[in-house]
């Protein structure tokens, strides 16, 4: 399983209205953290009534559903909360 694809089970525990999960790689190319074969950038759009609270509270439920094993393979990961 690719680790968008793992982002994107991991997320399901949100109950998302919305999930876009985009990988953003190619785009830093030549840049820090980049790997190759991709999968090292990613944005996520999300909308999901479970998300409450302050910003910082959100993007801490969205980086726990996702999984501290997880994000340290990613090297950069943006969010929007819908």
């Amino acid at each position: 399983m690719t680790r968008k694809e793992r982002i994107e089970v991991a997320l399901q525990a949100l109950s998302p209205e919305q999930l876009i999960v985009e990988d953003q790689s190619e785009a830093h190319r030549g840049h820090s953290g980049y790997q190759d074969g991709g999968e090292s950038h990613f944005h996520v759009i999300i909308k999901s009534a479970a998300l409450t609270g302050s910003r910082i509270a959100k993007h801490r439920a969205i980086h726990a559903a996702v999984g501290a094993d997880l994000m340290a393979e990613i090297h950069a990961f943006s969010i929007d909360i819908k």
